[in-house]
């Protein structure tokens, strides 16, 4: 009897393009959306641009250029990287010639970055082929130039907290907590209510865990609702509006990671194996979730990093373009 076939790898059987829309939310702030695809936001100042996520590559990252610059010609100085994903920071460079002078990031994003990011860069493009159609256009890894550390009490600086005045409108960068990964970062608009959660908070698309910190998240996620956003940015789906809405996006992200993450516990303390503990999470995963996009790609890292967190393994392990085969093959046939 032959085994039955192994689904295709991550996303390399998606490769229709997706629907772009390029709306504004508020005075200054504006979402980047993609059907599903990675998001990026936008917020133009009097006198500089701020862009949350840079997109996979520079060649992929025009097109969001060529949006802002239907709006504004003024310098898009700043270009903040909420995590280290490479699907999200890797056409940073193509900012440069648009006036970016600062690529912003957290300590943790930076500690990331050099632990693991040259194995992430593989990971992904090998995951993502369309998205890393224009690869060729990548100078290397993105550095930060501008981190959110610690911040100095003295000098009347918040722990972990950047403030940016693009003119006529001020941006808080700042940590929340550990979640999609251990160094996630946020801006937000305070002033008009606009949140720019990057991966942190997902809507009606897969959240992928693979790299993350299950037990904290739902905590900081709790932290973000405490800002009573109006309007949120997820890292992919569509922008939220009005409060209600935030609401569901948090509540979407929180439902998918605490019922994974008690499923890998379940998993651990039943002695199943991680064939068997796949099996056990759809159980419970495919009914909510098995509609919404890019479900199939992240279901088996998520499962995999469930079940080492509830193993004990605190700091993921990091995935290779060869681990990334050995499980797939593992679990998804």
């Amino acid at each position: 009897m032959s085994s039955a076939p192994t689904k295709a790898f991550a996303s390399q059987a998606d490769l229709t393009e997706k629907k772009i829309t390029f709306e504004q939310l508020s005075q200054h702030c504006w979402a980047y959306t993609a059907e599903g695809d990675p998001n990026s936001g936008v917020i133009i100042g009097d006198r500089f641009i701020m862009v949350s996520d840079a997109t996979a590559t520079p060649a992929m990252a025009q097109d969001l250029i060529k949006k802002i610059r239907t709006v504004s010609d003024l310098p898009i100085k700043y270009v903040l990287l909420t995590h280290y994903h490479a699907v999200r920071v890797l056409g940073a460079y193509a900012y440069a010639a648009e006036g970016a002078t600062e690529i912003i990031a957290s300590e943790g994003t930076l500690d990331l970055i050099k632990e693991r990011g040259a194995q992430d860069m593989k990971s992904e493009m090998e995951r993502f082929p369309r998205l890393f159609s224009g690869a060729d256009s990548i100078p290397g890894l993105t550095w930060p130039t501008m981190v959110v550390g610690g911040g100095n009490p003295t000098k009347g600086e918040v722990p972990g907290k950047l403030s940016i005045n693009l003119g006529g409108v001020v941006v808080q960068i700042w940590h929340p907590g550990p979640g999609h990964t251990r160094g996630d970062t946020i801006a937000w608009v305070e002033e008009e209510k606009v949140l720019f959660s990057g991966d942190l908070v997902e809507y009606e698309a897969g959240v992928y865990t693979g790299d993350a910190q299950l037990e904290e998240w739902p905590a900081t996620l709790e932290a973000l609702r405490d800002l009573n956003a109006e309007f949120i940015v997820p890292g992919r789906g569509e922008a939220m509006k009005g409060n209600d809405n935030v609401n569901k996006a948090l509540d979407y992200t929180q439902r998918w990671v605490t019922t994974l993450f008690q499923a890998g516990k379940e998993a651990v303390a039943g002695n199943m194996d991680l064939k068997a503990a796949m099996a056990h999470t759809r159980k419970s995963m495919d009914p909510v979730f098995g509609h919404v996009f890019i479900y199939e790609h992240c279901l088996p890292f998520d499962v995999t990093r469930a079940y080492d967190e509830a193993s004990g393994i605190k700091n993921p392990r990091i995935w290779t373009a060869e681990r990334d085969m050995e499980m797939w093959k593992a679990l998804q046939s």
